[in-house]
C-alpha cells in the first residue's frame, strides 16, 4: 500500500483573526505529532509539499466574478460588494492572504486527487483539505473555495467515477450542490440534523434531482449522537453504496467536530468511533484521497488526524503521546498525555429515542437511495 502526507510550512502563515474558531495551528500541531511517531518514515510513504492550484482549477467549480473578489481581498482588506460574495465579519473574514490560502489547500487537495489517479499512492492524505461548505459566488461556512468539490472535477474529466463520503459534523452541503443532478458522484453526509446545526440542510429525503436521482444521500443524525449510533449508521448504509455504486476513487472529508467537546456542535463521538470508520473506509475504497475538514479543538484534531494516518498505514501506534511534543506544546489541550479518546457510550431514555430516530432514517435509505 503506497501513500502520500500533503503539507507545507506556508499553511502556517495564514490566520482568520484571533477569535475566530478555525485555528490555522490544528494543521502543524497535526504534522508535528505525525513526525513525532515516526510515520512519514514507512518504506511505501511519501511526504510531497503542498502547491498552489492556478485559477483554472477554480473555476471548474466557481464563478469567476467571485475567484477576482477573493483575489482582490487578499491584502487583508475588504472590497466594495465583499458581502455579496459572503465576505467580511463573522465566518468567512477577510484576511491577509486569504486567496493564497485558499490556492494552496485547493491546491494540496487537487495533488492527493493526481497522486491517487495516477497510482503514484493508493491514499493520500491532505490534511488541509475537506472545506465543503464554498458555494459557487459564496464564502460559506470559513470556507472560500471548495477543494473536495474541484478535487472530484478533477477526477471526472478524466472518466472516473467518484463517491464523496463526509462524516464531518457539518453538512457537505456545498460537494452535494455540485453534484446534485449527476449520477457519477455518489455523495454520502453523516451529520448532525440540520435541524440544530449550520448549514441547516442535508435531510434524509435530499436524494438528488434528475439524472441525480438516488445519488445524494443524507444521514442526520440527532444531537448527543455517539460512537454506537455513529457506526450503526455509517455501517447499515455507507459500505452498501460504495459496494453498489462501484467507485474507481472514494474522496472523503474527515472532520472532527463531530467529537463531544468540540465547541461548535452537539455531538458526544470520540477517536475511537472515528478511527472505525477510517478502518472502513480503507477497506473498501479501491482508491482513496482523504481530506480534513471541521475540527475546532485542535487537540482533538491532531489526535484524530494522526490516528487517521497510523490506519491508512496499518500502524496501530502506542497511546502516550511522545514526551518531546508534549513538552514542545505543554498549553494545547494535550492534557491526558494519550492520544485516543475514553470510550464514551450515552445511556438511559433519550438514547432510546436517538436510536429510534437513527433507525428510521436508515430504514428510509435503504429503501430510497441508489434505486
Amino acid at each position: 500500500m503506497k501513500t502520500a502526507f500533503l503539507y507545507s510550512s506556508e499553511f502556517e502563515k495564514f490566520d482568520y483573526g484571533p477569535t475566530h474558531p478555525l485555528k490555522t495551528l490544528r494543521l502543524k500541531l497535526t504534522h508535528e505529532l505525525i513526525k513525532a511517531y515516526g510515520l512519514l518514515s514507512f518504506p511505501n510513504t511519501q511526504y510531497v509539499e503542498a502547491e498552489p492550484a492556478n485559477e483554472d482549477a477554480f473555476v471548474m467549480f466557481h464563478d469567476r466574478e467571485y475567484i477576482e473578489a477573493l483575489k482582490a481581498a487578499n491584502n487583508g482588506i475588504s472590497v466594495a460588494g465583499a458581502g455579496y460574495f459572503g465576505l467580511g465579519p463573522g465566518d468567512n473574514p477577510v484576511f491577509r492572504g486569504l486567496f493564497d490560502w485558499s490556492g494552496l489547500v485547493t491546491g494540496a487537495s487537487l495533488q492527493a486527487a493526481e497522486l491517487v489517479d495516477s497510482g503514484k499512492a493508493d491514499i493520500a492524505f491532505s490534511i488541509s483539505g475537506g472545506l465543503h461548505h464554498a458555494m459557487p459566488s459564496r464564502a460559506s461556512g470559513f470556507c472560500y473555495v471548495n477543494d473536495p468539490v474541484v478535487a472530484i472535477m478533477s477526477l471526472l474529466k478524466k472518466g472516473r467515477r467518484v463517491a464523496y463520503i463526509d462524516i464531518d459534523a457539518h453538512h457537505g452541503d456545498g460537494v452535494q450542490e455540485a453534484f446534485y443532478e449527476t449520477d457519477r458522484v455518489l455523495t454520502i453526509s453523516i451529520h448532525e440534523t440540520g435541524r440544530m446545526l449550520f448549514p441547516g440542510t442535508g435531510f434524509e429525503g435530499d436524494l438528488g434531482r434528475g439524472e441525480g436521482e438516488g445519488y445524494s444521500v443524507n444521514i442526520p443524525m440527532p444531537p448527543s449522537s455517539d460512537d454506537e449510533l455513529f457506526l450503526y449508521a455509517f455501517n447499515e448504509i455507507v459500505p452498501h453504496l460504495i459496494e453498489k455504486f462501484r467507485p474507481d476513487v472514494v474522496v472523503s472529508q474527515l472532520g472532527v467536530d463531530s467529537f463531544r467537546n468540540d465547541p461548535l456542535a452537539h455531538l458526544n463521538y470520540t477517536n475511537n468511533g472515528f478511527c472505525e470508520a477510517v478502518k472502513k473506509m480503507k477497506e473498501i475504497a479501491p482508491k482513496w484521497v482523504a481530506l480534513g475538514g471541521g475540527g475546532y479543538d485542535v487537540a482533538n484534531v491532531a489526535r484524530a488526524w494522526t490516528l487517521a494516518w497510523a490506519v491508512m498505514n496499518d500502524f496501530d501506534i502506542p497511546d502516550a503521546i511522545p514526551g518531546d511534543f508534549l513538552a514542545k506544546y505543554p498549553t494545547e489541550g494535550f492534557l491526558s498525555g494519550k492520544i485516543r479518546d475514553k470510550i464514551y457510550i450515552e445511556r438511559g431514555r433519550e438514547k432510546e429515542k436517538m436510536r429510534e430516530e437513527v433507525g428510521r432514517v436508515v430504514r428510509f435509505l435503504k429503501e430510497r437511495a441508489l434505486k
